[in-house]
């Protein structure tokens, strides 16, 4: 397998999405579809509000379509396509709750824990089926670890802790368009390099549709992927991951998304324990912004930092 054959998907949702959100956002204007900014946060972010949100749709669709010529029955593509729309549904019905009922929290966490719990057993299920390892990898020392039945106890873990943290990693105008094409480049690298094929052209088909996306999200943004799109895209992530046995790699070429997470731990814990806050906000990117960063700083510097980890997620990977 060559770039050659994943540059296709990659074009085609890239296309598919620059054609497709300028006519999808004045219709999320039309049905007032539009974000609420927390008070409580950066002052520069009020003026956000209204801006049509639940954009992700487009990136689900631009995926969907794009997987339609590569899948068939015994295909990786279905699990990648189970963890991404099924975690991109439960983000749906998050936003919609939010906008349509007027109720700032969405669905109750309960609710989200079951059906991120459901989402992960269907692609557990999907795994049985496969024949899936259940080993696992431990890159740069390239050892293998038997988990057994443990093995899906931890994906579904997994699974969760990268959605819900890849979901706060959503705050600024494209911080998490960019990142995650960063993560996904770095995985279509492993998952070539690892005889990976649909792996490889769904990270691809991914990169296209949010470097799309980018263009109307990168700030001023002109419309958010939501929930939607942001829990659809850390469940399409974690499950490269998986298919292609580099879950514990995943923490480093998707360390932005487990800074932003920890930082939320970390806040949590310290307030709980202390009563004192250790960031003056989190996710960590709004601590910078409100350190005197500009939003497009600390989005660009995050960008950086991704790049970064990829490259040393690959080196771990023997790639270079």
């Amino acid at each position: 397998m060559d770039f050659k054959e994943v540059l296709f998907p990659l074009v085609i949702t890239f296309v598919f999405t620059m054609l497709v959100a300028p006519l999808f956002i004045p219709f999320l204007k039309r049905l007032k579809f539009g974000q609420q900014i927390r008070t409580d946060g950066p002052q520069s972010h009020l003026k956000k509000t209204g801006t049509p949100t639940m954009g992700g749709i487009i990136i689900l669709l631009a995926i969907a379509l794009a997987s339609l010529k590569f899948i068939d029955k015994n295909s990786e593509l279905i699990v990648l396509l189970v963890a991404t729309l099924g975690f991109g549904l439960i983000g749906f019905l998050d936003d919609y709750i939010k906008i349509v009922f007027k109720r700032s929290l969405g669905l109750t966490a309960r609710q989200k824990l079951v059906g991120q719990l459901i989402v992960s057993a269907i692609v557990c299920y999907y795994l049985v089926k496969m024949g899936h390892s259940t080993d696992l990898h431990i890159p740069f020392f390239d050892w293998s670890l038997s988990l057994g039945w443990l093995y899906f106890p931890f994906v579904a873990l997994l699974m969760m802790g990268t959605t819900n943290a890849v979901n706060i990693t959503d705050g600024l105008d494209g911080l998490l368009a960019g990142t995650s094409a960063i993560a996904f480049g770095g995985f279509v690298i492993v998952a070539m390099k690892g005889h990976s094929p649909e792996a490889a052209i769904f990270s691809a088909a991914m990169i296209g549709a949010v470097l799309g996306f980018l263009v109307f999200n990168a700030h001023p943004a002109k419309v958010f992927m939501g929930d939607t799109g942001s829990l659809g895209i850390g469940g399409g992530l974690v499950a490269v991951a998986i298919l292609t046995k580099e879950e514990i790699l995943l923490a480093i070429i998707g360390g932005v998304f487990v800074f932003e997470i920890l930082s939320v731990i970390i806040q949590v814990i310290s307030f709980k324990t202390r009563g004192k806050r250790v960031f003056k906000m989190s996710p960590i990117h709004h601590h910078f912004e409100l350190v005197g960063w500009s939003e497009w700083r600390v989005v660009t510097t995050f960008w950086f930092v991704g790049i970064l980890l990829a490259a040393l997620g690959l080196y771990l990977n023997g790639v270079f």
